[in-house]
């Protein structure tokens, strides 16, 4: 695809896809631009750097999340919409979590979000830095919440890259932590009779509790 006819928002799309199949370490111009049917050298004129792409696709994906209205649902059905919709996000683009670790991001879909998570909590009764410091530690929450998924979608394209089995691998290496818990009474009873509602059966019910709990201490926290 010629230059004159490739567009940023084409590049954004297919950067995004690549991005979400081979993670960060798989991004190059090289391999955008095969994609893309075009040379490395047009994808550049769109887009000055790969580390200014980073920014654009960071910020692109911002737009998948809901921006409930506080006034509507109330403070904490917003605030547990708002935080849902980012650990999906996240979930769905886990080379976005490795990035927080190497790029400051910004852009308009972030400030959006950034805006509607301020209002979330002014509703709710927040002023001034207490709802900064509300959205900042219910943001740090989900982000740590998602970890472990972007560890295992990193983990699983490396021992693939490596062209071994990935999935005998990493069970290959869960035995190898279930060994080690065993030497610990209660890790070991988890590992032999795991129960429902323990993370490793039930993560999405661990991060459910835990922002419910989150929420249940900021609104504590309240005026009154």
């Amino acid at each position: 695809m010629p230059r004159d006819t490739l567009t940023k928002e084409q590049i954004v799309e297919t950067a995004i896809e690549l991005l979400d199949e081979e993670g960060l370490d798989g991004l190059n111009m090289r391999s955008l631009g095969k994609r893309l049917g075009s040379a490395a050298t047009a994808v550049y004129w769109h887009v000055q750097s790969k580390d200014n792409l980073i920014l654009l696709v960071g910020d692109r994906v911002w737009e998948e999340i809901g921006l409930p209205d506080p006034d509507a649902v109330g403070w904490r059905a917003a605030a547990t919409e708002l935080a849902t919709g980012l650990h999906a996000m996240f979930s769905r683009h886990p080379w976005l979590v490795q990035a927080f670790g190497s790029h400051l991001f910004y852009g308009v879909s972030k400030a959006r979000y950034d805006e509607c998570s301020l209002a979330v909590y002014e509703a709710g009764g927040f002023t001034g830095a207490a709802a900064d410091r509300a959205a900042g530690v219910v943001f740090t929450f989900v982000l740590g919440s998602v970890l472990g998924v972007a560890a295992q979608a990193s983990l699983t394209r490396r021992l693939s890259r490596d062209g071994g089995d990935a999935s005998a691998a990493f069970q290959e290496t869960l035995d190898k932590a279930a060994d080690i818990a065993r030497q610990f009474p209660r890790l070991r009873s988890r590992v032999e009779t795991p129960r429902p509602g323990d993370y490793a059966t039930a993560p999405a019910d661990t991060f459910e509790f835990g922002l419910q709990a989150l929420l249940d201490g900021l609104e504590r926290r309240l005026p009154g």
